[in-house]
Parts: C-alpha cells; structure tokens; sequence
C-alpha cells in the first residue's frame, strides 16, 4: 500500500471510529509507530481536525465529515459477496437490510463499475445451509433485535428448546455478543441458571426485548470461551474413518475439537479430537455408521453403542 492509499485509509478509521489508538494503526497497516504518527500530521496540515490524548488514542472534532471514499471495484464485489451471505444465513429482515445498504453503495458506484456488479451477482450464488431452520427464520428479525439488546444492554425474555430432547423453557437473558459457527448462537448471561450460556438462534420459538437495562459486566465473548473450555477438561479420542467419509470428516472435523489427523493405508483418515462431550461426539459418528471405527477411548464406543441400541429399538418397536 503507497502512502497516499494509506493516509486515506487512516481517515476512513477516524470517521468510522470514536477513538483511534496508533499502536492499532501501526499494526492493521504494518508500518512503525513513527510513520502513522507522520501520517497523521499529514492530515493535520491538510486541515483535518483531530484532536488526541495519551494513552487513549486519536479522534475527529465532532461533527466533522467529509463525502465517502469512492469504493473500488474489488471493494463493491467484495460487499456484494457479504450481501449473498446475509441472504441465507441470517433473517429475512437483517437480509432485506443488507440488500437496501447495498442499494445506496451502487448508487455511489461509477457507472462502468455497476454494469459490471450487475453481471457479475448473478453469477456469485450461496446455497442454503443444509442444517439451517429456515421456518424460524423468515418471518422474524431475531439478529435484529439481539443486536439492539446487546448495544442497549436490554434484559431479552426467551422462549427457547435447548438440546437434542427439545426441552421448552422461559427464560430471560442478559446478552453480550453473537457469533455464527454452524449456527447462530447468542452468548447471555441466564437468570434462570445463574451463569452464562450459549444459545442456538434456531432454538429460540420467541424473543421479546423488555425496556428493562442491565448494569455492564466484564465478561466478554472471548473470556466465555476460555472459561467453557477450563470447565470442560476435554478428553481425547482417536476414530478411524474410511476413505468415502474423508470429505464430510473435513466439513465438520474442527466443530468436534479435532487436534491432530494421518492418512491411513487405504487412503482414510484417523483423526484425534479434544472434547468435552463424548456423547455429543457419539452422536456425530452415528452419522458415519459403518464408515467410522472409534479407536479409543472405550467410553466414546459405549456411548455409541447406547445410541445406536436406542433408536433401533425406537424404529423396530414402529414396524
């Protein structure tokens, strides 16, 4: 990146954020702390009004904007690639948001380059994840208002089914983030249970934000994660799986903990996984049925095998 493209970038970080640390600067642009602070006197003598203070960062006078950057035509693709994603992986509502944002981006776009976004989109396609729930998705705005209780720190009141067995409960929750594995999930602070909890959007039958506010707490997504893996004393276990199986094995190796993996003779895969749910893991080998054999430990085989037994008992007790 020249210097130019750089200072420019530098000004599009201070109108889209409060404050600006240089040390952050330094390290999304991969230059010394020296020449970001010579950047910014380059902006300072080109009239920009930023003030700052030690120890907290840089910022623009309030009220002081200037017209967008044109975007380039990497940059528009790029978006209109997000805008696909949205589409089938979120709600209908934050979808139609999304396309209406995108909307007001072409209309900032040069000519020559919409005609060239509008025959490229067709060709960019995201097909509908196979386990996503599209019934609880179409008719509600769920990430919507999660986000608004979030940046509100709103108490949420849910009716939510969690796990396998489908359990329904009322609870209300003190949401801090959301994030997106297979799922959407929602990390909250439960009420009801008195600790943080990861809940599936797709589990959630309805979602109302009360006015009532709840005070800041430290917890973080990412101190969450940290504190469910030291609760969870993973245990290791090694499966064997067979050469028809190595494509979905890699689809889904990382959501199980998966740590370590070889090729085996006949061209298969044994793979080592770090869980704290045999079980959970057992449910996930069912799938394979005779394309996976646990190698250790015996209690994942046990599991399993209990499994398996229950639903050819459920299923033959049909015929």
């Amino acid at each position: 990146m020249n210097r130019f493209d750089r200072i420019t970038a530098i000004f599009l970080q201070l109108q889209s954020r409060r404050v600006v640390k240089g040390a952050d600067l330094a390290k999304q642009f991969g230059v010394s702390l020296r020449t970001v602070y010579r950047d910014l006197r380059t902006l300072e003598e080109a009239g920009v009004p930023l003030s700052g203070e030690a120890g907290v960062g840089y910022s623009l006078a309030d009220g002081y904007r200037l017209p967008p950057v044109m975007f380039t035509r990497e940059e528009a693709t790029a978006l209109i690639t997000a805008e696909k994603l949205v589409a089938q992986l979120t709600d209908a509502h934050t979808a139609q948001l999304s396309h209406a944002a995108m909307d007001k981006l072409r209309a900032v776009l040069r000519r020559p380059d919409r005609d060239y976004l509008e025959a490229l989109s067709p060709r960019i396609t995201v097909l509908h994840p196979a386990r996503r729930r599209p019934e609880l998705l179409t008719h509600t705005n769920v990430h919507q208002q999660l986000l608004a209780a979030i940046a509100g720190q709103q108490v949420v009141a849910l009716s939510y089914r969690a796990g396998y067995e489908g359990r329904a409960s009322e609870r209300d929750v003190e949401p801090i983030a959301v994030y997106f594995g297979q799922y959407w999930h929602v990390v909250a602070f439960c009420r009801l249970r008195q600790e943080f909890r990861d809940f599936r959007l797709d589990r959630i039958e309805q979602l109302v934000v009360r006015a009532e506010q709840f005070a800041q707490r430290p917890e973080t997504l990412q101190s969450f994660w940290q504190e469910r893996t030291r609760q969870r004393q993973p245990t290791a276990a090694t499966v064997r799986f067979r050469p028809e199986s190595v494509g979905r094995v890699h689809e889904n190796k990382q959501h199980f903990g998966a740590t370590h993996e070889q090729p085996t003779p006949d061209g298969g895969l044994e793979v080592t996984f770090l869980v704290g749910s045999l079980q959970y893991l057992a449910r996930w080998l069912l799938l394979f049925g005779a394309h996976a054999h646990i190698v250790m430990p015996p209690e994942l085989r046990e599991h399993a095998r209990q499994l398996a037994q229950a639903a050819y008992e459920h299923f033959s007790a049909e015929l």
